[in-house]
């Protein structure tokens, strides 16, 4: 028998209601996740990739269609990462990772251990009494997941995460952040416009046509390896330009 899916999205829409008129975001979505993929979402801007993710972490209330997990046997804790690190200039980096277990009233020995471990092992440990404004932007989104890795979650969920990082930093940062979502075993979802960091970071590739968003196609990443290859080496591998030019391809066929 096979692996049941941990994510199920079936015949979603969405359409945002305003005074002006009805406007429609996402229409009959229709994928799934397996335990421990880690899948990314490109499209147009405007495509509804980011209502996805708020419709997933519940941010959205569902009012058409089904999303549902049946690997789990109750609701998954969710993660999400935004585009911003959103940390508190008053609060000390430690105090900002903490602060997601201090709101759900977890803040035990054990948790702290665990933080304190991540903390150390991802390079963050000695910044722990500085303040968000004396850190470099990588350094930041590093801060952010921790935070995120915190409550442990089963389901991360990451909306352009490392867009406001320049091109050296964004390179370092999403190879990191990458590698300790894959250490942990997590299942991720990862909106983005960067076709290069979606084929050198995920298992496969979701295509949304034009709003409202459609799934064109999925593309499954295989670069012949038994480990994944990190982010600048799947950039240099044979396989990737063709993966680049298939997914541009698809692309620009809804325009």
């Amino acid at each position: 028998m096979s692996e049941k899916s941990f994510l199920s999205v079936r015949g979603l829409s969405h359409t945002y209601h305003t005074k002006s008129g009805e406007t429609p975001a996402l229409s009959d979505i229709n994928f799934t996740l397996s335990p421990g993929e880690f899948a990314a979402i490109v499209g147009p801007s405007g495509c509804g990739k980011s209502t996805l993710l708020e419709l997933i972490a519940g941010l959205i209330p569902v009012r058409k269609g089904e999303i549902s997990y049946p690997a789990c046997e109750t609701f998954p804790t969710i993660g999400y990462m935004l585009q911003k690190d959103h940390l508190l200039e008053y609060r000390t980096i430690y105090k900002n990772i903490i602060l997601g277990l201090e709101i759900q009233h977890r803040l035990t020995k054990d948790n702290i251990h665990y933080v304190t471990r991540l903390m150390k092992q991802y390079g963050i440990y000695d910044f722990a009494s500085s303040y968000p404004g004396e850190l470099s932007g990588g350094m930041r989104q590093r801060a952010a997941l921790i935070r995120t890795l915190a409550i442990r979650p089963d389901f991360l969920l990451l909306d352009e995460p490392f867009s406001a990082l320049d091109y050296q930093t964004r390179l370092d940062v999403s190879d990191d952040i990458v590698n300790i979502i894959r250490k942990q075993e997590i299942t991720a979802l990862l909106v983005t416009h960067d076709l290069s960091e979606a084929i050198s970071t995920a298992d496969r590739v979701i295509i949304f046509t034009k709003r409202p968003g459609h799934i064109r196609s999925a593309i499954p990443i295989d670069f012949g390896t038994t480990e994944k290859l990190s982010g600048r080496k799947a950039r240099l591998h044979p396989k990737f330009q063709n993966y680049f030019d298939q997914i541009w391809k698809e692309l620009k066929s809804d325009e």
